[in-house]
């Protein structure tokens, strides 16, 4: 799958811009503020509906205007496939294929897969466990329409249910008839998302870790496991157990929304013994191992976004990851850098074409 020309039309700082892309590397090269990520913004937003950095739609489109346009020409399976994103102030975001609107976002997903490495990915580290899940589920979604469908489902009974528990406490009431219905709705589809992550895990753990060993020449052993009580219990009882807690809190306090992915180095958690270098191994390995995974299911080379990854990195992790991407296992690469120089020595070791595009 090859992206082979972008048009951005009142997006975030651009005014108007077109790019003719390289089918191997691209890499943007310019001072801070000069909008390279946004242009890697614009392509994960081709293939996810969203913005990677701001999903608040009205803020991705450049002030004074009313609108914003994303237009993506790709090759995929020796088909073109157009996909253009547009968004008016004040109405719903629509996206085309083909000059054809989808009736939900969901269906796209998956379609133009991609893995974006960022600096923003360090909240997958520092913030809570509800960005791991997402981490866990943007994974399995890209190539499991149903375990998305199944997410969706999930979020909207959890959704009433709490309205539900937030109704008893204002009304000083309670009817068990109806909260049993959302229970057994939430084990329903709680038990498949559990049994989802849990095989994804065992197959992306071990890729990760070797992914991790190869950035940093096995220097360190680094380890991630899957916390969820639903390994103690079925999520009915666990529900049935806390139905007094949860009619307090008025809230769910128990279920596959609470799970969490545990990141360590050498045993200890990596957000307070990792370095920094360390810690972007950790996030790179991790978004590596999403790579292959993703590649794995779809039978098709994933669109590679790499944001400024070689800030904070030594020379020789730098050169372990370009060797990880100067092989046939990897598709198209696009690449963001402030240091021009830095970005041409690195790529031109790589026996791949380039395009270097400086803004």
């Amino acid at each position: 799958m090859i992206l082979k020309s972008l048009s951005l039309l009142n997006y975030k700082n651009f005014d108007a811009i077109n790019f003719k892309f390289d089918d191997k590397i691209n890499c943007f090269v310019g001072h801070n503020g000069v909008g390279k990520t946004n242009i890697l913004d614009a392509i994960y937003h081709l293939s996810f509906g969203k913005s990677y950095f701001n999903p608040i739609t009205s803020q991705n489109i450049n002030h004074g205007a009313d609108f914003f346009v994303i237009d993506g020409l790709y090759t995929k399976e020796e088909r073109e496939e157009k996909v253009i994103i547009s968004a008016k102030r004040g109405q719903k975001k629509v996206i085309k294929r083909n000059g054809k609107a989808y009736d939900t976002f969901s269906e796209h997903i998956g379609f133009l897969p991609l893995v974006i490495i960022s600096p923003a990915d360090r909240d997958l580290i520092t913030e809570g466990s509800d960005t791991r899940r997402k981490f866990i589920d943007g994974v399995i979604s890209q190539s499991d329409p149903s375990y998305l469908s199944c997410l969706l489902k999930y979020s909207k009974t959890l959704s009433q249910r709490n309205s539900l528990l937030k109704y008893f406490a204002v009304n000083n009431t309670f009817d068990t008839t109806t909260l049993e219905i959302y229970n057994q709705q939430l084990h329903e589809y709680g038990s498949i998302i559990y049994t989802k992550r849990t095989a994804f895990l065992d197959t992306f753990i071990p890729i990760f870790i070797k992914r991790y060993q190869t950035i940093s020449s096995g220097k360190e052993n680094v380890s991630l496991s899957y916390q969820s009580r639903l390994s103690e219990n079925d999520l009915l009882s666990l529900l049935e157990q806390n139905i007094s807690k949860d009619r307090t809190l008025q809230y769910t306090s128990v279920g596959i929304h609470k799970d969490d992915l545990s990141l360590e180095i050498e045993g200890f958690p990596i957000k307070k013994f990792g370095s920094q270098g360390q810690q972007k191994s950790f996030l790179i390995a991790l978004k590596l191992a999403q790579f292959d995974c993703i590649k794995q299911h779809s039978k098709v080379n994933p669109i590679l976004l790499l944001d400024d990854i070689f800030d904070k990195l030594d020379e020789k992790r730098v050169e372990h990851i370009i060797e990880l991407v100067d092989d046939q296992n990897f598709g198209q690469l696009f690449i963001s850098d402030t240091h021009a120089d830095r970005t041409e020595n690195v790529v031109k070791k790589i026996s791949q074409s380039y395009k270097i595009i400086k803004l």
